[in-house]
């Protein structure tokens, strides 16, 4: 789930795993992984629960930015291809979802 406003930066995993549930009615105790951009594209922060402990990543390209969706209010979901291509600083607009396997069908 990301965000699509910018947050305070100054936040840790405990106060934005708050703003998940306060803000976007999300469990942040859910194994989601919610991402928060700052005001400065060049920054982002990773929080989820991996079963054990809050977790929180965080990352700032040396160049350029990151490719954020437009800023309203809400979240929106991203597969894991398009997290992939955002934490990588890409574009992950232009990554579609691959076809779905077919499982074979039994002859009965």
């Amino acid at each position: 789930m990301v965000a699509t406003r910018p947050v305070d930066f100054r936040k840790g995993p405990d106060a934005l795993a708050a703003l998940v549930g306060a803000e976007y009615g999300g469990d942040p105790y859910s194994g989601v992984i919610y991402v928060f951009r700052a005001k400065r594209s060049d920054r982002i922060k990773l929080v989820w629960w991996d079963g054990t402990g809050l977790c929180l990543m965080a990352k700032r390209l040396e160049s350029g930015g990151f490719k954020w969706p437009a800023i309203r209010d809400g979240v929106m979901r991203l597969t894991a291809a398009q997290l992939g291509a955002l934490l990588e600083g890409l574009d992950w607009r232009r990554v579609h979802g691959g076809r779905r396997p077919i499982a074979p069908q039994i002859a009965g």
